[in-house]
C-alpha cells in the first residue's frame, strides 16, 4: 500500500515554515516525522536547514515541541489512536480516561472523555479497563477533557490497581510498601510525587517514566487515609479492584424522575399473603413467596407456589443512564460494614424493595407442583403485590418449630404452614434430582457500634434457608424454560463439570483415603454425593467437602447453554434478584418481550450484545467475590493484630510447595506457615495426598489435619497472618511417590541430615 504523502506548504518567514505550520504538519503526518520530513515537506534546503534547526530548538524550549530530531511531535499531543486507562467518571456519568503511556516531561496527563461508538454502549467498559481508542481533540473551553475518544477494543486489564502503604522519609519523599501479599518490591517516591499523603497512609499509585528507557518510579495518585482504621478497611478492596462506589449526579437526578406504576395491565396479587423471608439485617427485599394446596381435583395433594420478584425493569429502561450504570457495576458488592449497590438507594431500598404492607410492582411466576414435588406447569404475570409480612429466616423457622412470634401467629394457617408443606414436596423432587450436596459453613463478621470486629460467627443453616433457595431455583428454571419455548435469546447461568485435570487430582487424593469416584460413564453430581456421604464417618468430613469444592468449575453467565452441573439442571437462568444482579434484569426484560408484558422488554439492540454483556457481568461477579473475601481477611487480621503470641486451634486448609495454609477454628481466619519453619526435617510436597511429608521421618501434615498454632505476625492492610506450627507431624498413608532423604536436586543424601533449607 502506497504511503500517504503530505502536500507541501507555502514557506513563510523567508523560506521557513511558521511554528503553527510545523505543528499542523506534525499532527497530520501519517507516520513518524522529524527534521528531514519537515524540510522536505516545506522545500527547505541548503543553508535554510540551519535556520529550521534553530526554529525547532526554540519550539522545544518554549514547550510546544517534544521528541528527537527523527521523531518530533507537538508536546502533550496524543496520537490519533492511543491506549487509555479509564480512571473515573464526570458529573454526567461519562467515562473519563487518561493515556497509559505518557512522558513526564510533557506535564500533566490530559483527560479524555469516552463516547460510545455507533451501535454500542459504554457500559461494556468500566473503571480500571484499558482500551485502545480513536481520539479527537476538543476545542479550548470544552471542559476538563482535552479529547473525546471512541473505543476500538478492550485491552487486557490489570487484575488489581496499585495500592500500598506510604512510608515518609525525613529527607522528603519516601517509599511505598505494596499491600498485595504477592508483591515483594517497594517503590521510591520523590518529594514532588507524594500527592499530599502522610506517613502510614494507604495510597493509590501509578508507575511513571521520565524517559523511554528510564527505570519506572511510583507517583501517588490518591491518598485513602489510615489503613489500620477498621471502619475503612473495605475501601482498600473497593479501590484495589476499581469497584464503582459513588453514583454520578446525572444518574441520581434520573432517579428523581421515577414514579410508581399504576394497575394498568397488571394482575392484582395484593390480596395474596406473599411473604418476604430474608436475613435479619436485610435492607432490600426483591423476592416474596406464597403457597397453597392446588384446588384442582386432578392434582390431589399438589401445590400452587407463587414467587414474586421486584419489577426492576419498570424503572431501569434500556439505554438510560441508570441502565448504563447498572451494567457497569454488574452486581452489588456486600462488605461487613457497607454495601456497594448496583442500583441507587431510592430504587433498591424504596421503589423496588418489596416492603411490608406496601404496594409494589412485581414480575411473578405461578408454578403448579404435584404431590411428589414435580413441576407440572408455570405461568408468568406482571402484577401488583403487597407483602403480608417481612420475616427473618430465624423468625420463620421458629414459627414452624412451634414458637411463632406475635407477627407469625396469624400467618401460620394461611401462609407459613402451606409454604412448608409445598417445600417438603419440592424437596423430595430435589433429592431425586440429586444436585451437588455441598453445605459448607460460611463465616459472618459481626461489627460493634464503632465499626470494628466484635466477633465472627457461623450462622446456623436452617430449613427456612433451603426453602427459599429451592423456590428461587424453581423460578429460575421456569424463566429459562419459558424463554427457550419462545425462542428468545437469553443469558444462562451455566456451570461446567470439573476439568479432567482437577478430577485426576481429586481421584489421587481420595485414593489415599481408600475412597474413589468412577472413571467410566458420564459424571453426575450424585458421584460426589456418595463420597460426601462416606466422608461423614471420617474424623474431618469438612476436608472432603472442601477438596470436592476446589475440584469444581466456576459458574458463569453465557448466552450459550451447557446446563448447570452443580444443580444437575439442563437449563438455568438467574431471574430472582434483579435489584442486585444485572443478569436477572436481562432475563426480566426477555420475559417481558417474549410474553408481551409491556414496552420495556429486551430491545433489538441488546440481543447482539448478550455475549459481551455476559462476559462483563461474569467478570464483575468474580471481582466482587475477590473484594469481599479480601475484606473479610483484612478485618479479621485487624481483629487479631493485638493477639500476636496467642495459641489457636486450627485446621490445615491448604498445602503448597512453600508451606501450609491454616484456618482458625474460632474465627475462620486464614493464615500461613512457611515450610522453612516446620522443624528439623526436609519436607516434600506430595501433591496427590495434599500433604507435606518429611524426607527423614516419613511424618507429615495433610490437608484437614487438626493442629495447634501460634500467631507470629498480623498485617491488617494485606489481610495476612503468619503462624508457627506447634503440633508434631503425624504418620499416615501419603500414597506413592514420597521421596526419602533427598535434597532439592533429587539426589539421595548421605551423612548427617541438614534440615529444611531456609
Amino acid at each position: 500500500m502506497a504511503r500517504k504523502t503530505i502536500p507541501a506548504r507555502a514557506p513563510a518567514n523567508g523560506g521557513l515554515p511558521s511554528k503553527e505550520q510545523i505543528l499542523e504538519f506534525l499532527n497530520s503526518a501519517p507516520g513518524k516525522a522529524g527534521k528531514r520530513e519537515i524540510a522536505r515537506a516545506f522545500g527547505v534546503s541548503g543553508g535554510a536547514k540551519i535556520a529550521l534547526k534553530r526554529v525547532l530548538a526554540e519550539m522545544a524550549e518554549e514547550g510546544s515541541l517534544a521528541g528527537d530530531k527523527k521523531h518530533l511531535r507537538e508536546k502533550g499531543k496524543l496520537a490519533p489512536v492511543t491506549p487509555l486507562e479509564i480512571t473515573g467518571r464526570d458529573d454526567d456519568g461519562d467515562l473519563i480516561a487518561k493515556p497509559l503511556q505518557w512522558e513526564e516531561s510533557d506535564g500533566k496527563r490530559p483527560l479524555v472523555r469516552i463516547i460510545a461508538a455507533r451501535g454500542e454502549r459504554n457500559a461494556e467498559y468500566g473503571i480500571g479497563d484499558h482500551i485502545l481508542a480513536r481520539l479527537q481533540k476538543l476545542p479550548r473551553g470544552s471542559g476538563a477533557a482535552s479529547y473525546e475518544a471512541t473505543p476500538v477494543k478492550k485491552l487486557p486489564r490489570e487484575k488489581r490497581r496499585l495500592l500500598g502503604i506510604f512510608r515518609a522519609s525525613k529527607r522528603g519523599g519516601g517509599t511505598i510498601e505494596p499491600i498485595d501479599r504477592k508483591e515483594l518490591k517497594s517503590w521510591s517516591i520523590l518529594p514532588g510525587d507524594m500527592g499530599g499523603a502522610d506517613d502510614g497512609d494507604l495510597v493509590r499509585f501509578q508507575l511513571v517514566r521520565s524517559g523511554r528507557f528510564a527505570t519506572p518510579r511510583a507517583e501517588i495518585v490518591e491518598s485513602l487515609g489510615n489503613p489500620d482504621d477498621q471502619r475503612k478497611i473495605s475501601l482498600i478492596a473497593i479501590h484495589a479492584h476499581g469497584i464503582p462506589e459513588d453514583f454520578p449526579e446525572s444518574v441520581l437526578q434520573e432517579c428523581e424522575t421515577l414514579t410508581p406504576p399504576t394497575m394498568d395491565g397488571r394482575t392484582d396479587l395484593r390480596s395474596l399473603p406473599l411473604l418476604t423471608i430474608d436475613p435479619i439485617d436485610a435492607r432490600d427485599h426483591d423476592d416474596a413467596v406464597h403457597a397453597t394446596p392446588d384446588p384442582d381435583a386432578k392434582n390431589s395433594g399438589g401445590f400452587v407456589v407463587t414467587v414474586a420478584i421486584a419489577d426492576v425493569a419498570q424503572y431501569i429502561r434500556p439505554g438510560s443512564k441508570l441502565d448504563r450504570e447498572a451494567q457497569l457495576r454488574g452486581n452489588s458488592v456486600y462488605f461487613p460494614d457497607r454495601v456497594v449497590p448496583m442500583l441507587p438507594e431510592k430504587i433498591s431500598n424504596d421503589l423496588c424493595s418489596l416492603r411490608e404492607l406496601e404496594e409494589r410492582p412485581c414480575l411473578a411466576v405461578r408454578m403448579v407442583f404435584d404431590k411428589h414435588g414435580e413441576k407440572r406447569s408455570h405461568a408468568f404475570v406482571r402484577a401488583m403485590m403487597k407483602s403480608a409480612a417481612k420475616l427473618s429466616y430465624q423468625e420463620a423457622q421458629a414459627a414452624i418449630d412451634g414458637n411463632p412470634s406475635e407477627k407469625c401467629a396469624p400467618l401460620m394457617e394461611r401462609a407459613l404452614l402451606p409454604l412448608w408443606a409445598a417445600y417438603r414436596a419440592v424437596a423430595t423432587a430435589r433429592n431425586k434430582r440429586g444436585p451437588l450436596d455441598l453445605d459448607l459453613p460460611e463465616r459472618r463478621i459481626v461489627l460493634d457500634d464503632q465499626g470494628r470486629v466484635a466477633r465472627v460467627v457461623t450462622p446456623e443453616r436452617l430449613e427456612a434457608h433451603r426453602l427459599i433457595e429451592e423456590f428461587m431455583i424453581q423460578a429460575n428454571v421456569a424463566a429459562a424454560e419459558t424463554l427457550e419455548e419462545k425462542r428468545l435469546p437469553l443469558v444462562y447461568r451455566i456451570h461446567d463439570q470439573p476439568s479432567p485435570e482437577k478430577l485426576k487430582g481429586l481421584r489421587d487424593f481420595l485414593e489415599t483415603l481408600d475412597m474413589k469416584i468412577p472413571h467410566a460413564g458420564a459424571l453426575k453430581p450424585e458421584a460426589f454425593n456418595r463420597v460426601l456421604e462416606q466422608a461423614k464417618d471420617l474424623p474431618v468430613p469438612d476436608l472432603i467437602s472442601e477438596v470436592i469444592l476446589r475440584s469444581q468449575s466456576q459458574a458463569e453467565y453465557n448466552p450459550k447453554n451447557i446446563g448447570h452441573f452443580g444443580l444437575n439442571l439442563v437449563r438455568y437462568a438467574h431471574f430472582t434478584s434483579p435489584i442486585r444482579r444485572y443478569a436477572d434484569l436481562i432475563v426480566h426484560r426477555a420475559l417481558i418481550r417474549a410474553l408481551n408484558l409491556g414496552p420495556d422488554g429486551l430491545t433489538d439492540e441488546e440481543i447482539p450484545r448478550l455475549a459481551t454483556v455476559a462476559k462483563a457481568i461474569s467478570d464483575t461477579e468474580r471481582r466482587a467475590m475477590s473484594a469481599e473475601r479480601e475484606t473479610t481477611d483484612r478485618l479479621i487480621a485487624a481483629h487479631l493484630a493485638d493477639r500476636v503470641g496467642t495459641t489457636f486451634h486450627a485446621r490445615v486448609a491448604g498445602v503448597t510447595r512453600s508451606g501450609l495454609f491454616v484456618k482458625l477454628k474460632d474465627t475462620g481466619a486464614d493464615g500461613y506457615i512457611p515450610i522453612s519453619s516446620l522443624g528439623n526435617d526436609y519436607y516434600h510436597h506430595v501433591e496427590a495426598a495434599h500433604a507435606l511429608v518429611g524426607a527423614r521421618s516419613g511424618a507429615g501434615y495433610r490437608l484437614g489435619d487438626t493442629v495447634e498454632v501460634r500467631l507470629l505476625e498480623a498485617i491488617p492492610s494485606a489481610g495476612a497472618l503468619r503462624f508457627e506450627m506447634l503440633t508434631e507431624p503425624s504418620r499416615g498413608n501419603f500414597g506413592a511417590g514420597v521421596p526419602r532423604n533427598r535434597d532439592n536436586s533429587g539426589k539421595r543424601k548421605y551423612g548427617k541430615f541438614r534440615g529444611q533449607r531456609r
